[in-house]
């Protein structure tokens, strides 16, 4: 059975919140235009946040699984580059932005535009950070670490998003009592 065995997921150079010591990592694949991931994070992930991080039980990585269209390409290839130019922190800000404003620009279907993109990159980081972000992703600089996060989810059967791994193994279900009974299991070396 697939989803009994552990995979390794590489954690390195991967965007996280939480405890870096915390024992448990949960892993979430996303695309940014997805709206099961956008439900995902403003109603599991609070509660996430709240029962495994803030406890320092778990870790939270975002990796990208961009699949719906090209919008998702350049939204996954984006947030790569605000990661590694700006760093976790402004990552974060960024992604939890992204989400919320996902459907809110005229309901038009290019709302991924690098014109959009940059504009909810200007509302949480400084004009100069936007810059070094926009002059960044014009040289192409987030493929490198979108094209790992692709490899990584093909590697381990993605198909759909979000999907959600805890210790390296797959959640079948998508309930805090699926995701608690998962991170005790994992904490406890089982």
């Amino acid at each position: 059975d697939v989803s009994e065995k552990s995979v390794e997921i590489s954690y390195e150079n991967q965007p996280f919140v939480g405890e870096e010591s915390a024992p448990v990592e949960i892993v979430e694949f996303g695309d940014y235009k997805c709206p099961h991931c956008a439900e995902f994070n403003n109603t599991l992930l609070p509660l996430i946040h709240e029962q495994f991080i803030d406890t320092g039980k778990a870790k939270f990585y975002f990796m990208n699984y961009a699949f719906i269209s090209t919008d998702s390409t350049t939204a996954a290839t984006f947030a790569e580059t605000v990661y590694q130019e700006l760093g976790n922190e402004k990552f974060w800000d960024f992604h939890e932005h992204l989400f919320a404003n996902q459907t809110t620009v005229d309901g038009k279907e290019n709302f991924m535009s690098e014109e959009f993109l940059e504009a909810v990159l200007a509302e949480v980081a400084t004009a100069e950070e936007t810059e070094q972000v926009m002059h960044a992703f014009g040289e192409n600089k987030g493929k490198d670490g979108l094209e790992k996060d692709m490899d990584m989810a093909n590697n381990l059967g993605v198909n759909s998003t979000p999907s959600i791994f805890i210790g390296g193994k797959k959640v079948e279900g998508m309930t805090m009592d699926d995701f608690a009974k998962m991170v005790d299991e994992t904490a406890n070396g089982q």
